[in-house]
């Protein structure tokens, strides 16, 4: 076979630097096939480090003024502003053809930042949030931040509406929420306009929430009572709407002697209210349920507290309150037995299962089965009125017999893990 021809060097003179005659030939710009793909160019890096070269090439990519497709509002430099609302202006420049310009006589622009449907999210947010963490100077802030006041009537709407929703805490806290946010950022206006709206779709509520009108009507009268609304928007409202069931309740509520005072308690027990308050409820609602047995009742209750993390006082309130109880049974039988044996038994010792504290472990045990009360929460209720045994003991001289009483009834029963520990009563974690 013939022999191959020896290899040469070929030199190209177009990339050749010392070729003469002819223009060289630049590649650095070129792909070369699979090993330059999706690599930047020599070009495009040029375009980013801020040469002449590249602000040339930038300027390249300019519309042209020139062009009948040119509109300066929209394909003018961003370093031209149009600061405008009057259309006049901007249909002079468009015919005229020149760029617009910020003039000292043109009026700002004020408008909405966000579409309706985005406020109502934005505001919906706020208020759960807010349910959670009852910060009114937040939602204050918020609120100013969306810079949206042609929507502030609908702040009303959704914050009510929320409430209806939630429990009597959360309308306590929108109740308060309205007074904070009247006269700022809510003017007088803008508050009557988002009651109105809430009365036109007061009808679609309902579906949601039966008992929708009669709360409205109570949000309606407390918003008077703490001058949110001046008295004159319900009669006004009963003027253009005669016969609105929810204007009625309004009235009437405003109409009951001392409205004031009970109208500040509208919502019932669970507003969010201070501690004294709180064990004020706790205290009636323990001594209805001596009287009455009825363990259904007293956890309804239970739940309109809406204080999970405070029924360790609950716990040590209920034993406590059992104790004085059948404290003075066993003080009376005690003086009977001294004086004389035969009359010792009669009219004042009970029978152990009628007994208060017997009771009273009944209505824990209830609780806890229902998950309303936590174990953790009974045995640190317990834990708590061990350590005021001495004070106690002033007043039911028997009282630590029968907290060992409630305690093994507890026991017994499963809602009380206990390990003596120092005289203490320690419980598993809470899950």
């Amino acid at each position: 076979p013939p022999e191959a021809p020896p290899r040469r060097n070929i030199t190209r003179k177009k990339t050749d630097p010392t070729a003469t005659g002819t223009k060289n030939y630049d590649s650095r710009n070129k792909k070369h096939g699979g090993a330059g793909k999706g690599k930047w160019s020599s070009l495009s890096k040029d375009a980013m480090d801020g040469s002449d070269h590249a602000a040339a090439m930038l300027d390249a990519t300019h519309l042209d003024e020139n062009d009948p497709l040119y509109i300066p509002e929209e394909d003018a430099p961003s370093s031209s502003f149009l600061l405008s609302s009057s259309s006049h202006l901007a249909e002079e420049s468009r015919n005229s053809g020149e760029k617009p310009t910020a003039t000292a006589a043109a009026t700002p622009i004020y408008g909405p930042l966000l579409t309706l449907s985005e406020f109502k999210l934005r505001v919906s947010d706020i208020v759960r949030e807010y349910f959670d963490s009852s910060d009114v100077d937040e939602v204050v802030r918020c609120i100013d931040e969306l810079k949206c006041r042609e929507y502030h009537p609908e702040v009303v709407k959704r914050a009510v509406s929320l409430g209806l929703d939630a429990g009597p805490r959360e309308r306590e806290l929108v109740s308060r929420l309205l007074a904070c946010l009247h006269p700022v950022p809510l003017r007088e206006e803008e508050m009557e306009a988002g009651f109105e709206v809430l009365l036109d779709g007061v009808d679609d509520l309902v579906m949601d929430v039966p008992d929708a009108k009669a709360m409205v009507g109570s949000f309606l009268a407390r918003a008077v009572v703490d001058e949110v609304l001046p008295p004159a928007f319900l009669s006004n409202r009963n003027n253009t709407h005669p016969g609105d069931v929810v204007v009625e309740k309004a009235v009437g509520l405003l109409s009951r002697e001392h409205c004031t005072a009970r109208l500040e308690k509208v919502w019932g027990p669970g507003d969010g209210r201070p501690v004294d308050e709180l064990k004020e409820s706790m205290d009636q609602l323990l001594k209805e349920y001596l009287l009455s047995r009825e363990l259904d009742e007293a956890a309804s209750c239970v739940r309109e507290l809406k204080a999970p993390h405070f029924h360790h006082e609950l716990v040590k309130r209920g034993v406590q309150i059992a104790m004085e109880e059948d404290g003075r049974g066993h003080g009376n039988h005690a003086n009977g037995s001294a004086n004389d044996g035969s009359e010792g038994g009669t009219g004042a010792d009970k029978d152990s299962g009628s007994s208060a504290i017997d009771a009273m472990a009944a209505l824990f045990q209830f609780l806890v089965n229902n998950t309303i009360v936590s174990e953790y929460q009974v045995a640190k209720g317990v834990s708590r009125l061990r350590k005021r045994m001495d004070d106690i003991k002033l007043d039911v001289p028997a009282a630590e017999e029968l907290l060992e009483e409630f305690v093994g009834m507890a026991t017994e029963g499963g809602f009380l893990h206990v390990e003596k520990e120092d005289g203490g009563v320690v419980a598993g974690k809470e899950e």
